[in-house]
């Protein structure tokens, strides 16, 4: 760990790591929080509620418009400097839209997943959200998670499924209440991503860093 007393995460990806679209669905609406301020609020939260003087602090890395080899070369930077304890990494959405192959962004996706590892650092794989009013880029979508989900398996890292997590599944689009403009996400949307990113994976990390600080107390 980075602190004998602090998990330290950082997100890593592109405007679905970024939050903060700008997309307002009306006059009254806060600005959208990214989904890694949500999972940093659930796991203080829990904290908390565990009377625990643990700590836990997640950076947000995200790049607007960031390809999968863009956050490949900033990996160094963004990630390995901070001295992160696990990293999130969500990308591939601009690279479909780019017309990239599912060769190339796993290429890049396993690339970042072995740096993580080289340097003792977690990493997290995650599933690209669903789209929304743009049926022709889901089934991209769905190959691309297969194969990050299957990749994920090969190297036994966590695997987090944001796609299911947003999307309706009667039809694997981006649910409707979850969207902001079809491709970024909501309030409501980066809520859920949070929400499940907390209860699937870092709740279970928080539970084995008590069982360890426990045993050295």
């Amino acid at each position: 760990m980075s602190g004998s007393e602090t998990t330290k995460i950082v997100a890593l990806g592109d405007s679905l790591t970024v939050g903060e679209t700008g997309f307002m669905l009306s006059a009254s609406e806060e600005p959208v929080v990214a989904y890694p301020n949500i999972l940093e609020r659930f796991a203080e939260e829990y904290l908390r509620s565990r009377q625990s003087e643990l700590k836990i602090e997640v950076l947000n890395k995200g790049v607007n418009g960031d390809l999968t080899s863009g956050m490949l070369e900033r990996f160094r930077i963004d990630v390995v400097a901070e001295e992160p304890d696990y990293v999130i990494i969500l990308g591939g959405t601009n690279d479909i839209g780019w017309g990239l192959g599912l060769a190339t962004i796993m290429h890049n996706l396993a690339c970042a997943y072995d740096a993580a590892r080289s340097e003792g650092i977690g990493a997290v794989a995650c599933s690209v959200p669903s789209i929304l009013g743009f049926d022709e880029f889901i089934p991209p979508r769905l190959d691309l998670n297969r194969a990050i989900s299957a990749e994920a398996k090969k190297r036994e890292v966590p695997f987090l499924d944001f796609f299911t997590a947003t999307a309706d599944q009667r039809n694997n689009r981006l649910l409707e209440d979850c969207s902001a403009d079809g491709l970024h996400l909501n309030s409501k949307g980066y809520e859920r991503m949070g929400k499940y990113a907390f209860e699937k994976w870092l709740k279970s990390v928080l539970d084995h860093t008590f069982s360890v600080v426990s045993k050295n107390t």
